[in-house]
């Protein structure tokens, strides 16, 4: 995999430069500001962007709106956020495409390389992977718009949102993977997500859950 870094702390830049580079991906480029993230990502057309959220000058959120602009010049570009922060406007805008292929963790709960290894390569293979935390900021202070689904499917909706295969939510959740399935087919029934339905039902769901749309 090849994958443009930016992060402007430079202990972390190296150390994620150097975990990715032991792993076998190529790091194609590290950069520490949104102007030279956007150079790099039209420069090397990578198979994903790890992106801090905040990036100079202000570090408020200009690593997540380099991000955005890079999603409109190439559709689908695969982007992982990592940060401390949640940034909800910008973070449920990234969402917002339909596209698939995006990622938002916390760096503070990042805790084992093995699943942020697995989490890049979710995303680049078009996957969508949230941290729970993330997603109950997106989804926190607003009344939610899911009030059909059950307890259970909301649960099973929420382990989809952070990007578990059928077979881990049955393992987390202790049930079987055929209820998986039949939970998550009464989830896309109740969002009107029929199987004739363009796209991918599933990111859809996620997309759905994340945005407060119905």
């Amino acid at each position: 995999m090849r994958v443009v870094i930016a992060e402007d702390n430079v202990l972390l830049l190296e150390g994620l430069n150097l975990l990715l580079s032991t792993a076998g991906h190529e790091v194609t480029a590290t950069v520490t500001t949104p102007d030279d993230l956007l150079t790099a990502l039209d420069r090397h057309d990578p198979d994903l962007a790890l992106v801090d959220v905040r990036l100079p000058p202000t570090f408020r959120d200009e690593g997540l709106r380099a991000a955005l602009t890079a999603r409109r010049r190439r559709p689908g570009l695969p982007v992982l956020v990592l940060s401390q922060y949640v940034e909800r406007t910008y973070a449920a805008e990234l969402l917002s495409d339909g596209a698939g292929a995006v990622g938002y963790l916390l760096k503070d709960r990042v805790s084992r390389v093995d699943d942020f290894l697995d989490a890049l390569s979710r995303v680049a293979g078009g996957g969508t992977v949230m941290d729970p935390h993330v997603v109950a900021q997106l989804v926190g202070g607003r009344r939610s718009p899911l009030e059909n689904l059950s307890p259970r499917e909301r649960e099973v909706l929420s382990r989809m949102a952070e990007g578990h295969a059928n077979a881990d939510i049955a393992r987390i959740l202790f049930i079987t993977e055929r209820s998986v399935s039949k939970h998550i087919g009464n989830i896309f029934a109740k969002l009107g997500l029929p199987a004739t339905e363009s796209g991918h039902r599933r990111v859809a769901a996620v997309l759905a859950y994340l945005n407060g749309d119905t």
